[in-house]
Formats: C-alpha cells, sequence, structure tokens
C-alpha cells in the first residue's frame, strides 16, 4: 500500500461525469469555493460533441503557488461515471484517493491496492431524501459537493454563500440546495475521516477575475471599436459572438434614442460571414467574425480578396482538433499554418496569439488597430482550451479616453488640399497606401474595389511589371508589421544554457510549471514565447544564440517549427519538436518529460502522465 497523498492548497482533482447529468453547475460550485477560500484554481473542461449520455470530465489544479496549467496525474479521482471507471481509477497517483458512490457494492478487482477508497452511498441518501427523479440526480451532485466539502476542509459557509448567491433570482431553491449540500456534509462528518488533501483558507486570488477566453475577446472587440459581427455558429467559437453581443448590449446602445450602434447578423454560413465582414471593413466599419478551423476552410477566398484588395477585417479562430469534423470539443493547436498562408496564391496574413483571457481581452482590441493600420485580415488564434475554459487572469485594464488607431486614412481636406491619392501607391516605403471611406469627397478619392491585378491607382492592369510592383507592396507592408505585433516574452534560465524553447499560446501555463520542474533537476533552459506573426528579429536571435531549440506546440505537424523554418530559412535540425495532440491541453508533466528526456536525463514517476 502505498502512503497516502498529502498536501495543502497543491493537488489535482477529477470528476468523471455523464454529460447532461447536470454536474457542470456542482462541479462549477466546487470551483469557486477554493477561489472564495483565496486559493488559485485552474479548471479544465472535457466534454463530448453530443448532446447528452457520453461521458465527461472536469479536472480542478488548486495550486497556492499560483500555476495555472494542466499539471498531469490526478490525486483525487471523483468517479461518479460506471462507463469510464477503469480509466478513471489507473490515473489516479499512487497513494492518491478515490471518491465513488458506493451504494451498489463493487467487485475488490476494481479498485487498485496503491490508492485509498472513499466510499459515500450517495445515490441511497439522495433517494431517500427525494421521490422526483430528476430532484435525485441533481441533489446527487450537491451531496458529492457537500461530501468533499467535508473530508477537503472547505468552509461549508463558504459553499452556503455561494448557492445563495447562484439561486438569488430563484430564492425558492436556495433552501433545498443548501439542505442537500448538509446531508453529503452530514454523512461525512460521521462516517469519513478528513483526507491529506487539505484546503485551507489563503490570500493569493487577490483581485484576479475567473473569465474565459471566448468571453475576454467578445469584451475586447467592443473596446476595439467593433460595431460589426457577422458570425456562423461553431464550436468552440459560438460563446465569442454571444459575448459580443450580450456586451454591446449593454455598451452600444444610445442613451438618447435607445437605438443599437452595433449590427450583428448571425449568417448563412461562413462564407457569407466573412463576405459581410469584408464589406462592412470596406465601408470604415471595425468588423469580425470568429469560427474554427472548418469555418477557415471555407472563408479563404474572401481572406484573399481583404489581403490583395487590402480591406480591414479581423477574425477569431477558436481552435479545435481537425482535420475536417475532427474533435470538435478537444482542443488543438492545428491552425496556424492554414492562419498564416490562407487564400490561393500568394499570401501572409498577421496573427496574434494570445496566452491567456487577459491576452484574449488586450489582443482582442489590438486586432482592429492592426486591421486599419495595415489593411487586411488579423487573424486572433485563441483554442477550445483557452476560448470556453474559465481561468483565473487580471482584471481588464479599460480607458475610456483610448483613441482607436485608424491608419492611414485620407480625408476630404487632403484631398481638396491637392493630395496625390493612389489607393495602392506606397507613399514612405513601409508598403502601406492611403484609403479613403466611402463618400470622402464629392468628386475626389473614389476608385475601384477589385480583386484582380491593378495598378497604383486602382485601374486595371495584367501587366507583369505592374502585377510584380504590387505584390513586393503587400511585401513590405508585411515587414512593417514585425514591429507591430506584440513583442515576444522571454525567460531567461538562472544559469548560461545552450538550450531554448519556443511556445505559444495556451501552452504558456504549463510551460512555466514545466521550466520550474527542470530547473530544480539542474536542466536550464531559456525560453521564448511567441505572441504574433510576423516573426520579429528578436525570435530568429534566439534561435541562433542557441545550439538546440524545442518548438512546443500542441499538433500533429509541428506547425510554428515550420513557419519558422520557412521564414526564417533556419535549420530543422536546430528545431526540436515537442508535440502534444491527442485534444486535451497539454500537461506540465508531459512538457518537462519530453525536454528532459531529449536533453539526456531519466524520466521521473508521473512525467509522462497527461
Amino acid at each position: 500500500m502505498s502512503k497516502p497523498l498529502a498536501s495543502v492548497n497543491d493537488f489535482v482533482v477529477k470528476f468523471a461525469n455523464v454529460n447532461g447529468s447536470g454536474s457542470a453547475s456542482a462541479n462549477g460550485l466546487f470551483v469557486k469555493s477554493i477561489l472564495r477560500s483565496g486559493v488559485p484554481v485552474a479548471a479544465r473542461n472535457i466534454f463530448p460533441s453530443n448532446i447528452q449520455g457520453l461521458p465527461t470530465w472536469y479536472e480542478v489544479r488548486i495550486c497556492e503557488a499560483g500555476h495555472l496549467g494542466r499539471r498531469g496525474g490526478v490525486d483525487l479521482m471523483v468517479a461518479m461515471n460506471p462507463q469510464t471507471w477503469d480509466r478513471d481509477v489507473a490515473e489516479i497517483e499512487p497513494g492518491g484517493y478515490l471518491f465513488y458512490d458506493s451504494t451498489k457494492p463493487m467487485p475488490p478487482s476494481k479498485f487498485r491496492a496503491d490508492i485509498n477508497v472513499v466510499g459515500v452511498p450517495l445515490t441511497q441518501i439522495s433517494n431517500t431524501a427525494y421521490s422526483d427523479p430528476r430532484q435525485r440526480q441533481l441533489f446527487k451532485n450537491i451531496i458529492y459537493v457537500g461530501a468533499l466539502a467535508h473530508i477537503l476542509g472547505i468552509e461549508v459557509a463558504v459553499f452556503e454563500t455561494l448557492l445563495a448567491e447562484e439561486f438569488a433570482k430563484k430564492p425558492k431553491l436556495i433552501p433545498a440546495n443548501i439542505e442537500a449540500l448538509h446531508l453529503g456534509v452530514d454523512y461525512a462528518k460521521e462516517h469519513l475521516k478528513p483526507l491529506g488533501l487539505q484546503v485551507k483558507r489563503a490570500d493569493r486570488v487577490g483581485d484576479r477575475i475567473f473569465v474565459d477566453g471566448n468571453t475576454a475577446a467578445g469584451l475586447g472587440a467592443v473596446y476595439g471599436g467593433a460595431t460589426v459581427c457577422a458570425w456562423y455558429p461553431i464550436t468552440p467559437s459560438t460563446s465569442l459572438a454571444e459575448a459580443f453581443t450580450s456586451y454591446c448590449e449593454q455598451l452600444r446602445i444610445d442613451p438618447e434614442t435607445g437605438k443599437a450602434k452595433y449590427a450583428i447578423v448571425q449568417a448563412e454560413d461562413e462564407i457569407a460571414s466573412i463576405g459581410i465582414v469584408v464589406g462592412a471593413g470596406w465601408n470604415g466599419a471595425r468588423a469580425f467574425t470568429c469560427t474554427s478551423g472548418p469555418g477557415i476552410s471555407l472563408m479563404q477566398e474572401f481572406i484573399g480578396l481583404s489581403y490583395f484588395a487590402e480591406i480591414p477585417a479581423v477574425i477569431f479562430d477558436v481552435q479545435r482538433g481537425g482535420p475536417s469534423t475532427g474533435m470538435p470539443t478537444r482542443t488543438q493547436q492545428s491552425d496556424i499554418l492554414s492562419a498564416a498562408y490562407a487564400s490561393h496564391g500568394d499570401t501572409k496574413h498577421v496573427m496574434l496569439l494570445p496566452q491567456d483571457p487577459g491576452e484574449c481581452f488586450e489582443f482582442g482590441s489590438l486586432a482592429f488597430d492592426l486591421a486599419d493600420r495595415l489593411q487586411t485580415t488579423i487573424f486572433v488564434m485563441l483554442d477550445l482550451d483557452m476560448g470556453m475554459n474559465e481561468w483565473l487572469t487580471a482584471p481588464f485594464t479599460w480607458d475610456d479616453n483610448r483613441n482607436l488607431d485608424r491608419g492611414k486614412v485620407m480625408t476630404a481636406e487632403m484631398l481638396e488640399a491637392g493630395a496625390d491619392f493612389g489607393r495602392y501607391l506606397d507613399v514612405d516605403g513601409d508598403g502601406i497606401p492611403f484609403r479613403t471611406y466611402p463618400g470622402t469627397h464629392p468628386d475626389k478619392g473614389a476608385y475601384f474595389t477589385r480583386g484582380t491585378s491593378r495598378d497604383r491607382y486602382a485601374r486595371y492592369s495584367e501587366e507583369g511589371a505592374v502585377y510584380v510592383d504590387n505584390m513586393e507592396r503587400l511585401v513590405r507592408k508585411f515587414e512593417a508589421a514585425k514591429s507591430l505585433v506584440p513583442a515576444p516574452v522571454l525567460r531567461k534560465a538562472p544559469k548560461a544554457t545552450r538550450f531554448g524553447v519556443l511556445y505559444f499560446g495556451s501552452t504558456g501555463p504549463a510551460m512555466h510549471e514545466a521550466l520550474d520542474a527542470l530547473e530544480s533537476r539542474g536542466l536550464h533552459l531559456d525560453a521564448l514565447r511567441v505572441r504574433g506573426f510576423p516573426f520579429s528579429a528578436e525570435v530568429f536571435d534566439f534561435i541562433h544564440q542557441h545550439d538546440l531549440v524545442f518548438v512546443v506546440e500542441q499538433n500533429r505537424d509541428a506547425q510554428l517549427r515550420t513557419l519558422l523554418m520557412s521564414e526564417g530559412g533556419i535549420d530543422p535540425a536546430r528545431l526540436v519538436k515537442v508535440l502534444h495532440y491527442d485534444g486535451t491541453p497539454i500537461t506540465a508533466r508531459f512538457i518537462s518529460g519530453e525536454i528532459a528526456g531529449l536533453m539526456g536525463a531519466p524520466a521521473q514517476t508521473g512525467e509522462m502522465a497527461k
């Protein structure tokens, strides 16, 4: 028998439930109770793409030290799904705990000798207390939360307060839920001992908020001046459009007339969505769509039009598992190449790579400035883990006096003063021409917008030299973007090292913990988080400063590595692939185990746990 795990404010709890059983609310209540106790939490919902009946998991990382990525491994498994029992029990760390519904006896073969079993007859308790079948199911979830509260040392008063807040608009439900909570607490008090895993009140949450990336990006779009959203529902991006709608209803209403100062169109498909966005951008509005990989595939021709006709547009790509339908409710970072080079012909697109909801808000706003400044499509590359899961993040910074960067717009006054207006004329060498809004001047500044080749004054031309001139100017514009996208973030190792690691997006939190773990073993790496494409010189300088650079990403084909080799002419031997793409968010243990092995160090227990 392994020694029971013992830890205060640093362990992993995983709930194994059935989709549609009503467990989500109870599991969310559990997470909020930890936060209210002042202890940082990271929660990941791993759910199926069907509506009801298949397995779902909810993994909770409790970490006073503040690590917000997945660690890997499970210390306490709350096993509520008989279908996945064997798999769930196998995930538990030696010395860990299995919490289960013991109403029906289980054969000894279903348990492990090296774990600690905590049985609570949840179904029996619920069936005794309630007669309605739906109540029995829903309140059974609250009962197990009550039992967990007692054995983990969480203050019951915290749950009571949360339930009162949750049902503030339905106060008749408050007493019934608190009663169910105490059924679990009272059983645990009488029959169970506290676990070695305990939650103790701390003060490590501060003023941070708990929010998902899609909500943050939707609010960022409002802050960035977006007034048009055209979208078609697709997992996992739908909630971004819904969040934008909700915030517009609060913040984009004329106080005097009560009229909406925004347009939100649910189009018939993704093609129509991006077409509306491009049309609105041409007309001077700040417009966006939100989608996922399959939507990007459908939008290709309009993305090419935005690139070649130089029309501002923003696309929020909340990445999921592919190809084709793939895994609609699983996370990956697998649209990097398709977004970077979207459409046919020679195209390159700007990508912003946020790490967490805080940067989803920041980059969600910045994208509209960049779209206007560069007159092109800007991709904001979220993923399902970042977009649909709630993360602990600093409060967003909002400045009511913020000025929007509309880029090079030629005004009526400039035209009247005799300015030479050529829609595709590079006046200062950065590749970015001036544009005019429709109706700027009664007889000056007009031009024909086309997706076919034209000269500097927007006049149709298929002359080779004219085409090359235009394409080379677009390259200069892309070069100019290098100084406009967010700069990479460097973490220097405490000791000089010939090893480096590159990563991006939602890999960040797990990477931070992995680097700490590697340093504790004397394995030192400089780390650079890439936050935008095109890559700045800093990215390639970092690569050339190290003998080997590990490139960590969540896709099969090493897409970031491919971009680095393509754009920087990097020797493939210098860039070592570290890939995780099973659809679950990457873990610190996976990263540290892979890199340690590649550096020649022996693997440690649990390091390959996902």
